[in-house]
């Protein structure tokens, strides 16, 4: 790797140590550029957020030679089911390998991304040109046409930090995106969902129960995951229920022995509560301000599509900024970056992750069955099981992504 000059107008700054952040951060800095990578907290964080990592975001993590640590610490899940509530029969099966010629990872990684974020650290914190600066938020970002600056408070010190580019990673609440006044358009679910990770065993108790579950149901839906160490559950939970409510050991017993009936309390390891949206960015690009993952869009967790969609513009990012720097392409280019991901999120992200929960949640009797007999249909349709997996892997995403000019 050449290192190059600090002074060739190629220093960036990277707000939020996440796996979107810190995949940009190596993805630039192992190409000699300099980065400073800012984390509000201590610390990288280490709860249960997402844990999918789907075949198109393993075919592009294999790239930076991640991939064997991480796939050693996950679960492999070679099929997704979808269910019936009521006795847990089986309405469709996707096979993954129906994308065996698609993709070198024909399987759904189950594993929590902080292991992804915790071999990404190692890797940065081992080269010269890359700055990781912990315990400090920031609060305010603005530009001129030399470059840009933004307020950084540690330890109740403020200080201006200047670089030549600014990628905000810095998760739904981004304080860089609301600085610029850049429009987060789209709305919130009214009810929240509420997952609860557990060490029962449910394969044990579901024959050939696949790790990533849809459990359909006019009431009360929900999905199952097996982490390699835990199964997590979520579940929507009414607006009207307080938080408290939600949490307490008798409501959280309640929806466990509601899906599964067991003759002692459910063992309880983490519980967590979501607030759910569906916003994107009104620009991804306000000159030399960038915005990548939450920070340009949310959606509902339903098919892992939040974090799998954020490295995936961390990688789009990285390469057109990177022949901008390195290569002096035009800066043109980082407004395709901002058309290409934006219409990703618009047409494929939050489409799919609303799909997945209106056939989940479906009330009408007529409706409902309509609905899962068409599910099964696919599934059992080699083609069109296919283009559905192709579509819930975002394979199809990525490809359509580079149509945009």
């Amino acid at each position: 790797m050449m290192i190059l000059s600090a002074s060739n107008k190629n220093k960036v700054a990277i707000i939020g140590a996440g796996p979107v952040g810190l995949s940009l951060a190596y993805l630039l800095a192992k190409e000699g550029v300099f980065v400073d990578l800012f984390e509000s907290n201590d610390d990288l964080s280490i709860d249960l957020r997402a844990s999918t990592f789907h075949p198109s975001t393993l075919d592009l993590l294999d790239t930076l030679g991640v991939n064997e640590e991480l796939i050693a610490q996950g679960n492999i899940v070679p099929a997704i089911h979808f269910r019936d509530r009521k006795d847990f029969s089986l309405i469709a099966e996707f096979d993954f390998s129906a994308l065996s010629a698609d993709t070198k990872f024909p399987y759904r990684l189950q594993c929590e991304q902080w292991k992804l974020t915790k071999i990404l650290r190692a890797r940065l914190e081992a080269m010269e040109n890359v700055n990781l600066h912990f315990s400090s938020r920031v609060e305010n970002a603005g530009q001129t046409e030399a470059g840009i600056f933004i307020d950084v408070v540690n330890q109740d010190e403020s200080r201006i930090f200047q670089a030549d580019w600014l990628i905000a990673c810095d998760g739904v609440g981004s304080a860089v995106r609301k600085s610029l006044n850049i429009d987060y358009e789209g709305f919130f679910f009214p009810e929240k969902f509420f997952s609860i990770s557990t060490p029962f065993e449910y394969a044990d108790h579901i024959q050939n129960l696949s790790h990533v579950t849809y459990i359909a149901d006019p009431s009360e839906w929900c999905l199952m995951l097996r982490a390699p160490d835990l199964w997590r559950i979520m579940f929507p939970v009414p607006p009207e229920e307080s938080d408290e409510e939600t949490k307490s050991d008798r409501a959280v017993q309640k929806r466990l022995q509601g899906l599964m009936h067991y003759s002692s309390d459910y063992e309880v390891k983490h519980k967590t509560i979501y607030r759910v949206q569906h916003r994107v960015a009104s620009t991804y690009r306000l000159g030399r301000v960038l915005l990548a993952g939450d920070a340009a869009h949310a959606n509902n967790p339903l098919g892992g599509m939040g974090l799998n969609s954020g490295v995936h513009d961390a990688f789009n990012l990285a390469d057109k900024l990177l022949q901008v720097i390195l290569h002096g392409a035009s800066d043109e280019l980082l407004d395709q970056y901002s058309r290409q991901r934006r219409y990703v999120s618009m047409e494929h992200v939050n489409s799919q992750a609303a799909q997945n929960k209106e056939l989940l949640e479906s009330n009408e009797r007529s409706v409902r069955q309509a609905k899962l007999d068409d599910l099964r249909r696919r599934a059992e349709d080699p083609k069109l099981a296919r283009e559905y997996i192709l579509k819930a892997s975002l394979i199809t995403s990525l490809k359509s992504a580079q149509e945009v000019q």
